[in-house]
């Protein structure tokens, strides 16, 4: 016999540290009471916060795309050490890195609009960084480097 009530796609419920029961999707949903990355973000809070939120986890992921795709050392200039040259793409790579990590804990909220938004911050990204639509065919082939950070890749 059925006992779950319409709950199917949901893994067992678990004590909060607060003491309220929560459920956890583990397939995609739709609808605006979520929570992203943060306990009680945005929940029940309304439209408003879960287009806010929407809104954030697009931008995170169109950063990680300008991230990928940056040349930000240039700016260093050619006198910079390779030391500092090395300590700030390090740090570009770890900052990469936590942006793509909480746009994946985002996606793991399993609500079909994250997914979405997160889908397109990262093809709008690359469509402006990393396609060849706004790069001069000079530019293509000068440099075989095309950005500070390696190209993320499995």
């Amino acid at each position: 016999m059925n006992h779950e009530h319409g709950m199917e796609g949901m893994a067992p419920t678990s004590q909060s540290t607060n003491g309220t029961l929560m459920m956890m999707h583990m397939t995609f949903f739709w609808g605006n009471i979520a929570e992203i990355l943060f306990s009680g973000w945005p929940s029940r809070r309304g439209a408003g916060m879960y287009a806010l939120a929407l809104i954030f986890i697009f931008v995170l992921a169109f950063l990680v795309e300008w991230l990928s795709h940056s040349r930000l050392i240039k700016l260093l200039g050619e006198g910079s050490s390779n030391v500092l040259g090395g300590v700030v793409q390090t740090l570009l790579h770890a900052i990469r890195v936590g942006l793509a990590y909480l746009v994946m804990l985002a996606v793991m909220s399993f609500n079909g609009g994250v997914f979405l938004m997160a889908v397109a911050g990262h093809a709008l990204g690359f469509l402006l960084f990393g396609s060849r639509v706004f790069k001069k065919s000079t530019e293509m082939f000068l440099d075989d480097n095309t950005s500070d950070p390696p190209p993320m890749a499995c």
